[in-house]
């Protein structure tokens, strides 16, 4: 790592950071060849910042965009976009070398709105962000292909409603009545409407519970599990990512969010941070258990990020809740089975605990369920139990 940086010659404003910048990139998992490269971004940026007669501090992501344009006029091929430029950018931003960058200005009175839509989410819902970014997105579709905020009253909410709905399944209509309520509760409260129009979003049929709970059999998991090369890092992080989801029926942002510190290995359990915010204890099966520590101990990337599981290139961090749906579908396509998600592995936890004759309150408290009525669905999955309660069919003479 040190020969390949080493050969790297920086001038300029930027030299005093090369230093730095190779070493957090050794941290992160950069391979020498790909950190001298990122390294000989930097040099290039410094001659520039140096020909342009600029210090560290004025490399702005206003002149990051005009250094790049140079970069391409001068016949570079690689590390052409903001993307590529990103590491160098974080690096010398958290070192305090360049300032951070700033939210964009909101240029128009919908931007304008749209932002304070984001502050009110975040500040007075306490909303995660993946949620603050679906709210938005919905608010955003409103004000643009809504009635509009001077024209807008009951008949013209529903009327907009209907016409949504009529382009999108019943799941996806669920989820735009209810950001739609909260967008016109926010504009209430806000003042930019007068009258309450909340209660004008009609509801979307869909009965709860009609549906029976798609689970994939036992050994169709197993046929999962095995498919995880474990003579490999990856693979490792893989099989404990499927025990978990099908063992405790976990979400996936929860398996993603499982930090270094949630894992008591002496009680052997687990603090799980799920929907609500809410921080929770499940026990830690011996398998799932053995596979976290296979996993820890059989060549996880190290460095500072405590997130339990890590991407499997660099930079090397937390996993997100997409990354771990994509072990799933990449685990079902191995295996040779029908594409499923992540979500499929937590009915499956708790058709099998069910089967094992665990009662529905039990399975309710390991999904972490805040409503009985949400576990009830498996009930129908109970064939033995539900065959009791079969009346015989009635005999015509």
């Amino acid at each position: 790592m040190v020969r390949a940086v080493s050969q790297v010659r920086v001038a300029g404003p930027l030299a005093p950071f090369a230093a730095g910048f190779a070493r957090e990139l050794a941290e992160l998992g950069y391979t020498p060849l790909s950190a001298a490269n990122q390294v000989r971004v930097l040099a290039h940026a410094s001659r520039w910042l140096q020909a342009q007669q600029l210090g560290a501090g004025e490399f702005t992501p206003e002149r990051a965009g005009l250094f790049l344009q140079a970069r391409r006029a001068e016949g570079y091929t690689c590390w052409l976009s903001e993307r590529g430029l990103a590491p160098l950018l974080g690096y010398l931003r958290s070192a305090g070398a360049v300032p951070q960058a700033a939210r964009p200005v909101p240029c128009t009175a919908a931007d304008a709105l749209l932002e304070r839509y984001r502050v009110y989410l975040v500040a007075e819902r306490g909303l995660v962000a993946s949620t603050v970014g679906y709210y938005l997105a919905e608010a955003r579709l409103f004000l643009s292909a809504g009635p509009g905020l001077g024209r807008l009253t009951g008949a013209a909410v529903t009327d907009y409603v209907q016409r949504q709905c009529g382009q999108r399944s019943t799941g996806q209509a669920k989820m735009l009545v209810t950001a739609l309520r909260s967008v016109l509760r926010f504009l209430h409260v806000a003042g930019v409407i007068a009258e309450p129009l909340a209660g004008a979003v009609p509801a979307v049929a869909g009965w709860r519970g009609g549906a029976l709970p798609r689970a994939l059999g036992w050994d169709q998991v197993t046929c999962l599990l095995g498919t995880c090369d474990q003579s490999s890092v990856t693979g490792r992080r893989d099989l404990a990512v499927l025990t978990l989801l099908a063992r405790l029926g976990l979400r996936a942002c929860e398996v993603a969010g499982l930090q270094l510190g949630d894992i008591d290995w002496r009680a052997g359990e687990l603090v799980i941070r799920g929907k609500g915010r809410r921080a929770e204890r499940l026990p830690l099966p011996a398998d799932a258990g053995a596979a976290i520590a296979g996993y820890l101990s059989g060549g996880r990337a190290p460095g500072d990020c405590r997130s339990v599981f890590l991407s499997a290139r660099a930079p090397w961090r937390g996993m997100s809740a997409d990354a771990v749906k994509a072990i799933v579908r990449s685990a079902c396509r191995r295996a040779g089975l029908a594409p499923a998600g992540a979500h499929r592995l937590r009915h499956t936890a708790a058709t099998q605990m069910l089967r094992a004759g665990s009662p529905l309150a039990e399975v309710g408290q390991v999904l972490r369920h805040r409503a009985a009525a949400t576990t009830a669905i498996y009930a129908k999955v109970d064939h033995d139990a539900l065959r009791a309660l079969a009346l015989p069919w009635p005999v015509t003479r």
